[in-house]
């Protein structure tokens, strides 16, 4: 569908455009709008899957409380099966790029105080999970049907991605860890810093509802995730998942971080093969090459 941006912004916020300084079209699509009335807002539009109304009150819940992340200014709405919605700009900060343990520490920091907020909300779990945070897929086969990439040449992922992917998806299903509600793409090009502290987290519709482990052991293996992801060194989530837990006060247990070097691998996997799918360079897959053996041995293999 061709969406109206103009007529979206005046019937929604009382204003048209004045000039589109951004614009990012792909699955979903973001416009970085100035309104006619001065007002700078981001709207953002994506197939309707059911989550984003769970996600933008997330989202708004975590705003009201203090957590440094944009106002929603919009309910979502819903034009020709597209859920759309409009936030406030928190524009400036830098991405705080490196993949070290003392960097993994300080997204460890922001990781833990963002998930103690996000157990205090109440919302219809956001399912099913993104798709590189969906491991409780009902699909046929490892990995969650994807149109986009299931309609390319499954036979160049090499068999050591699939056979890795179906042991992690085995012992991921395999816990009886209750799910909880926490950001599945928390990665440096979502997050801003500003003078050593976080500015803003970013892309809240990712939300997935997964164990707390499994979500700290992706965000582990991914924070420091730009363009094109890659992987950082074990010994970097190894900081991250300690920080975590000494942040938010308690030891994981020995189910938890097996969970969690689950987790950690889950996500790197499925960029894998994404990159040989899409004939891209594979930084995920050399990592994974490197790495699987240790995260596997960690997680429980």
């Amino acid at each position: 569908m061709t969406f109206d941006l103009a007529a979206w912004c005046l019937a929604e916020l009382g204003s048209l455009p004045a000039e589109v300084g951004y614009e990012r079209v792909s699955l979903s699509s973001v416009f970085g709008v100035l309104l006619a009335d001065g007002r700078e807002v981001y709207v953002k539009v994506r197939e309707d899957d059911g989550r984003a109304s769970s996600c933008l009150a997330a989202q708004g819940f975590m705003a009201e409380r203090g957590f440094p992340c944009p106002r929603p200014l919009t309910p979502v709405t819903f034009v020709g099966g597209m859920a759309v919605h409009a936030e406030e700009s928190l524009a400036g900060g830098v991405m705080l790029l490196g993949s070290s343990p003392d960097v993994a520490r300080r997204y460890a920091v922001v990781f833990a105080s963002l998930m103690a907020l996000l157990a205090d909300v109440s919302v219809p779990p956001p399912l099913p999970s993104p798709r590189w945070a969906r491991w409780d897929h009902a699909d046929p086969g490892v990995w969650p049907s994807i149109d986009l990439l299931d309609a390319l040449d499954q036979s160049v992922v090499p068999s050591e991605f699939v056979e890795a992917a179906s042991w992690l998806r085995a012992r991921l299903l395999a816990t009886d860890l209750p799910c909880v509600l926490g950001h599945a793409d928390f990665e440096a090009q979502n997050l801003r810093w500003r003078g050593g502290e976080v500015l803003a987290v970013h892309d809240w519709d990712s939300l997935a509802w997964q164990p707390e482990a499994a979500l700290v052991g992706a965000a582990s293996g991914a924070f420091a995730n730009a363009s094109p992801p890659g992987w950082v060194p074990l010994e970097s989530s190894l900081a991250f998942i300690e920080t975590y837990q000494q942040v938010r006060g308690r030891a994981f247990s020995v189910e938890e971080m097996e969970v969690a070097w689950a987790g950690s691998m889950w996500t790197a996997v499925h960029n894998a093969r994404w990159e040989v799918l899409h004939g891209d360079p594979t930084p995920a897959g050399d990592a994974v090459r490197e790495q699987g053996a240790e995260r596997l041995r960690l997680a429980g293999a």
